[in-house]
């Protein structure tokens, strides 16, 4: 089954089942070795299947779950190693939507929910999105609304005592700093992934995706139909212009709302190709900036 969350919407199943586990990798067409987040109810219930060796690990989950913060820690043996591709930490949160909170209140056990879409493409935002996505491969879509991040959890952990940063998103950095301290970035861009959401190309529409200097990238592409994925002050236009506008005030909260519905929006509409350019790099403009860097990978 499909669930809301305030990030995306993501594709759920008992994590201590791994035929059902199983079914999700099927549904996706998603590759073993990228590993799965599992969602809980609360830090207690999170407890039953990880350990938080770590005070500070603590300290985040205290401060921001529920919320789009993801925690790696070492994982209990409950917990199927499909679920985090052979490897010895699992990824938990809590997320911050009632109907899904609920559902895991009263299933009492932990939902192993990735992203409600086929492996690669444009995380669902809506339930929607979902359906035409996946509906007649899954049996029932929770109708949460639109999400309110819109963009996949931050995911953070610790390496040799030091706070990693392994996928940025809905959390900002400096949010997280303001807790625990200064942390690193260990963005992976490869195909061996520590953390769920780590392949170089990801997020991705079937349109190509060209991430640069706008007004060059159109002068290059010229006769073609061209969609604009742009931020603020549209400053290109044209008969083969089509303008994707992620925030008008430049609100970088409004653009990550919008970020995968535009890119959707943008792959279903008559155009040839998107051109974006990077968002400012702070708060959750590195999360989109990442987003896109997978996107036209």
């Amino acid at each position: 089954m499909a669930i809301p969350t305030e990030t995306v919407y993501g594709l759920a199943a008992n994590a201590l089942n791994e035929k059902a586990v199983l079914s999700i990798f099927e549904a996706k067409n998603r590759p073993f070795f990228d590993p799965l987040i599992i969602h809980v109810a609360s830090i207690e219930s999170a407890q039953k299947y990880a350990t938080f060796t770590d005070e500070r690990l603590l300290n985040l989950a205290k401060t921001f779950w529920p919320g789009p913060l993801t925690i790696l820690l070492p994982k209990k043996d409950i917990i199927p190693g499909l679920v985090t591709s052979g490897l010895e930490r699992v990824a938990v949160r809590v997320p911050d939507h009632a109907l899904t909170l609920s559902l895991l209140e009263k299933t009492g056990v932990p939902l192993a929910a990735p992203s409600a879409n086929p492996f690669g493409y444009v995380s669902p935002t809506e339930p929607s999105h979902v359906n035409k996505q996946l509906g007649d491969k899954i049996s029932y879509i929770l109708d949460g609304g639109a999400c309110t991040v819109g963009i996949e959890s931050t995911i953070i952990g610790v390496e040799e005592n030091t706070l990693c940063i392994y996928r940025l998103g809905g959390l900002e950095i400096d949010a997280i700093e303001k807790i625990v301290g200064k942390v690193e970035l260990r963005i992976n861009n490869s195909s061996d992934p520590k953390a769920p959401g780590q392949l170089k190309s990801h997020y991705a529409p079937r349109k190509p995706v060209l991430l640069g200097n706008a007004e060059k990238l159109v002068s290059q592409n010229e006769g073609k139909r061209i969609g604009i994925l742009c931020f603020g002050e549209e400053k290109i236009s044209g008969k083969n212009i089509r303008s994707f506008n992620l925030s008008r005030n430049k609100s970088m909260k409004e653009a990550a709302i919008n970020l995968f519905k535009f890119l959707r929006e943008a792959d279903e509409s008559d155009i040839d190709l998107l051109i974006a350019e990077e968002l400012p790099e702070q708060g959750l403009g590195k999360a989109i900036n990442d987003r896109l860097r997978r996107a036209a990978s």
